[in-house]
């Protein structure tokens, strides 16, 4: 069995070349002759094609130790990133082994795990990230939590630079929120999820999280490209409830179209460490990406994939209620369309702005614009009067 990559390509040299270098440096290469035992060249990459500028390559299952995300990338995205030989590569795809995938258990929680949860299986999820991004001290970051929840939102989260700090401490802060979220959920019977971050050191990062389930908290959040995929899967097989992941730092490695590693590969690699939902971009907003990408993303997420759970694929990055329709049209129900400003800066406030992103999802269920929608829903047509359509 092979573990099968997809490359894009740039170079002076001939593809066939191109291809041929990268296979070896990846697998039982070097750049000069170096003498071999026989057996050794069973664990040789493999190159499948190389045409234009893409390349595919086979590399022997056995080169990969099972259940190890970190090694995993050193063989498919390792070293050559550094050849001279290559001006731009970028990893498309990994399709992985199926004894691969089976060493991981990935998510605890999947799409439906976390839908029993909430009580909600008909439509997508509506989240928001608590704004200002950091500064906030715990009781106020409550009340702005409260606030969005009252307004329908499904998920409340930190954002990406919030961890445990002095200002707001994570364990006054998971204290102060999920005590406002059951208050409201005894006041209305919307449930809601927190997720909390506790992105930290590979020392640390499962005692913080307990420390935070401990006090109420029903989801934690990861950086999981500064934390690392290893800090994701502890957190999927030991924390009893659902991970969010988010993918700040991902712009280093997904932005050029032309080199680094898509985040195609990203999200797989996440669904196997056990992640419950996963930011993938956005078809409409400030980060909107390549709508091949996006499809690539979602379906790697969700599609069946050896008994694995799904994951939620979360847009975010300039959502408002008036660009809501065109992101549920790429990712369909299974997804969370999340807000930051365009919940809080709606200009009724916090509850006005949930209460618009809620009547956004609904007119998209019922196959009515956004504008149209808003003809009799307040909060809705202020959104679009403000942010557009």
């Amino acid at each position: 069995m092979e573990v099968i990559t997809k490359y894009y390509v740039e170079t002076d040299l001939p593809i066939a070349k191109a291809a041929e270098a990268i296979a070896a440096e990846q697998s039982t290469g070097t750049w000069t002759k170096v003498e071999k035992a026989r057996y050794v060249e069973s664990l040789a990459g493999r190159v499948i094609e190389a045409e234009g500028n893409l390349v595919e390559i086979g590399f022997p299952e056995e080169l990969f130790e099972p259940g190890n995300i970190p090694q995993y990338l050193s063989v498919v995205a390792g070293n050559l990133f550094g050849l001279g030989s290559i001006d731009k590569v970028r990893l498309l795809d990994v399709i992985f082994s199926e004894s691969l995938v089976r060493a991981h258990q990935g998510p605890r929680f999947g799409i439906e795990e976390a839908r029993d949860i909430l009580g909600v299986h008909d439509r997508p999820l509506a989240g928001t990230i608590i704004k200002p991004k950091v500064g906030l001290n715990p009781k106020d970051t409550a009340e702005v939590a409260g606030q969005a929840v009252r307004g329908g939102l499904d998920l409340i989260k930190d954002d990406e630079t919030l961890t445990d700090q002095a200002f707001c401490p994570m364990t006054d802060r998971v204290e102060a929120v999920m005590a406002e979220l059951d208050r409201v959920e005894t006041e209305t019977g919307k449930k809601a999820f927190y997720a909390v971050n506790v992105t930290t050191g590979a020392d640390e990062i499962l005692e913080r999280a307990e420390k935070a389930t401990d006090r109420g908290a029903n989801m934690v959040m990861v950086d999981v490209l500064t934390a690392g995929f290893g800090a994701l899967e502890v957190l999927s097989r030991n924390v009893k409830v659902p991970v969010h992941v988010h993918r700040t730092m991902h712009g280093a490695m997904t932005r050029d179209r032309h080199h680094g590693i898509s985040m195609v590969a990203i999200s797989r690699l996440v669904r196997l460490a056990g992640g419950t939902n996963l930011h993938t971009g956005s078809y409409l907003g400030k980060m909107a990406g390549d709508v091949g990408e996006l499809d690539a993303c979602r379906d790697a997420l969700r599609e069946g994939w050896y008994g694995l759970r799904s994951v939620f694929p979360v847009a975010s990055g300039g959502l408002h209620p008036g660009n809501v329709s065109a992101n549920l049209d790429g990712y369909g129900v299974d997804c969370i369309v999340q807000a930051g400003g365009g919940v809080h800066g709606h200009p009724g406030g916090t509850a006005d702005g949930a209460r618009a992103m809620v009547q956004a999802v609904d007119a998209w269920r019922k196959g009515v614009s956004a504008k149209d929608y808003a003809a009799d829903h307040r909060e809705l047509k202020a959104a679009i009067e403000f942010w557009g359509d």
